[in-house]
């Protein structure tokens, strides 16, 4: 992308109105060649805007009409979610010989933070222009949805002059805690408008992968994913995977599984193409593991103008292992009090 043409830029718009009588406030971060709609409310990114192959503005994200929709938003479009991502067994584990109880909200289990994590919440806003970027803050206070220690968090997204809307995630605890944050995104790179997600062709830094239970829990296995439809080593489609009768895949009718990511730090460890549009979109993180998930139970997402359904789309959720707390060989949540947390990833498109 050459210099002369990016074009940095950082706008503000009144959203909605909570029911409590807050304003929410849309920031759209622009370069000239994509955009990035986003909302202080749960931090949800209501619109990601990329050319196409035409050169045609194209929106890759599934999302709501508007703020009423995005106040009931199952399956969480576009939300920053925390403090815990993904799920937690029985809603219970220790620390430092301490049990602690969370947020019930996904049959006996802890999905995403809870009953009200932070998808739901309000948050600050700073704008750094020179940066093309907004960091929102929240103060989890200690005890919130069961976890220990008051949080201070901080999720900085930047459009980059790479043509990538970068996500930073920031913690620190006055107690030693867990945290894993991440976005959930719904993609679909022929638009949101466009369709199942069967045609899409992935290649993903990923070897093994870790199964699930029929509740969607690690069983604490890791897999190798050689021979098996988890085995994005080589470009495919995705619904080459989808439609398989592999067990893992059946129960969920898609993908809804953590893939152990190869390499360690900060690392491009993916990329997806849309069949229709040849829009080519880049995964660059430095978290251990991803949950592919191909909107495999969505019922319903609609911008106004196009319902979206089943299969219409698919999350990577980067983050810590689900329900690492309960296993000692994944790769750990803990966060020792006054230490920080950081996380990055990068969907950048080329």
């Amino acid at each position: 992308m050459r210099k002369e043409e990016i074009s940095m830029s950082i706008s503000k718009s009144k959203y909605g109105t909570l029911p409590d009588g807050r304003d929410v406030y849309e920031y759209i971060l622009s370069n000239g060649n994509i955009s990035a709609h986003i909302i202080n409310y749960g931090g949800i990114i209501t619109k990601l805007i990329t050319k196409d192959k035409h050169g045609n503005d194209t929106d890759v994200v599934l999302g709501r009409a508007n703020l009423d929709e995005y106040l009931d938003n199952g399956g969480y479009l576009g939300a920053a979610v925390g403090r815990f991502a993904n799920r937690i067994a029985k809603c219970k584990f220790e620390i430092n010989g301490n049990t602690y109880t969370v947020g019930q909200n996904n049959g006996n289990n802890s999905l995403h933070g809870g009953v009200i994590g932070f998808d739901k919440k309000l948050w600050d806003v700073e704008e750094i222009a020179d940066e093309n970027s907004i960091v929102l803050s929240y103060v989890s206070e200690d005890g919130e949805e069961g976890f220990p220690g008051k949080l201070d968090v901080k999720i900085k997204y930047s459009v980059t002059d790479e043509n990538g809307l970068k996500i930073e995630y920031f913690a620190v605890s006055d107690k030693d805690t867990v945290c894993n944050l991440t976005n959930h995104s719904y993609f679909n790179l022929n638009g949101y408008k466009g369709g199942k997600i069967y045609e899409h062709k992935m290649h993903m830094m990923s070897r093994f992968f870790t199964p699930n239970t029929d509740e969607c829990m690690p069983t604490g296995e890791v897999l190798s994913s050689k021979g098996t439809p988890f085995d994005f080593t080589t470009e495919k489609k995705l619904g080459d995977g989808m439609k398989s009768d592999y067990e893992q895949v059946k129960m969920f009718d898609g993908f809804d599984h953590n893939f152990v990511l190869d390499g360690m730090g900060t690392r491009k460890v993916l990329t997806v193409t849309g069949d229709k549009t040849g829009i080519t979109m880049e995964m660059i993180t430095n978290q251990p593991g991803v949950q592919l998930y191909t909107s495999n139970v969505l019922v319903s997402a609609n911008k106004g103008d196009y319902e979206n359904t089943k299969h219409d789309g698919f999350c990577l959720e980067t983050q810590v292992f689900p329900d690492c707390v309960h296993y000692s060989h994944f790769p750990s949540a803990f966060l020792k009090a006054g230490d920080t947390y950081y996380h990055v990833t990068e969907y950048r498109f080329v």
